[in-house]
């Protein structure tokens, strides 16, 4: 195996470097989020730094980049308050990487890349159409990162869309079905296959697969 130090990898093109770190965490869930600014411009980017952060309340965060780099989705989440995470599946791989582009303020990326907007009565951010598992959420939170000027963006679930016959009778969510797709980098994208769902974990019990 190899071992590389962080002396090492400093060293590194900026380009190579970043692919490297980025792949470091492993395959992660990748989504669409869909804002609007106050005068009702739609947004739309993909990110792949979602994360639950609790279930009562149902808490959910993710990282914004440095505003410099990525000023829309964070301004119109402050000005809002509201937002949408959309999953992504292989139909609609293409256009949600495309949306990753740095286009202007005043463009709307749905139309840019060919996806669809569709609105809740009480939900001033769109959601993405096309997609099979979307959910709304209201900001709670925007935390600095001081080290890296990012920040960590936290919303309390509001509203979920589902395709039909993804909730288990325990309430688990069978997202393979829904054919949610995750990300490597910042440019890779996986499919999806369980391999095993297991029992709540216990000395006495090991290994209990349900």
């Amino acid at each position: 195996m190899q071992h590389i130090t962080i002396d090492t990898i400093k060293t590194w093109e900026r380009f190579y470097r970043a692919n490297f770190i980025n792949c470091l965490t492993g395959f992660k869930a990748v989504s669409l989020i869909a804002t609007v600014n106050a005068d009702g411009q739609p947004n739309l980017g993909v990110f792949s730094s979602v994360v639950h952060l609790g279930s009562d309340p149902a808490l959910i965060g993710f990282i914004n980049r440095p505003l410099a780099a990525a000023p829309h989705t964070i301004d119109n989440i402050k000005a809002t308050g509201v937002y949408t995470i959309n999953h992504i599946h292989p139909t609609i791989a293409a256009q949600a990487h495309q949306s990753s582009a740095k286009y202007p303020v005043e463009v709307n990326e749905f139309t840019e890349v060919g996806l669809t907007e569709m609105y809740l009565p009480n939900v001033v951010a769109p959601f993405v159409q096309e997609s099979n598992v979307k959910y709304a959420l209201s900001l709670v939170e925007i935390v600095p990162i001081t080290h890296n000027n990012t920040f960590l963006v936290i919303g309390k679930v509001m509203d979920v869309i589902l395709a039909d016959n993804l909730i288990k009778n325990d309430g688990f969510l069978a997202l393979e079905q829904a054919e949610s797709l995750a990300s490597l980098g910042v440019d890779a994208y996986y499919t999806t296959q369980k391999l095993a769902r297991f029992g709540y974990a216990k000395p006495d019990v090991p290994f209990a697969k349900l």
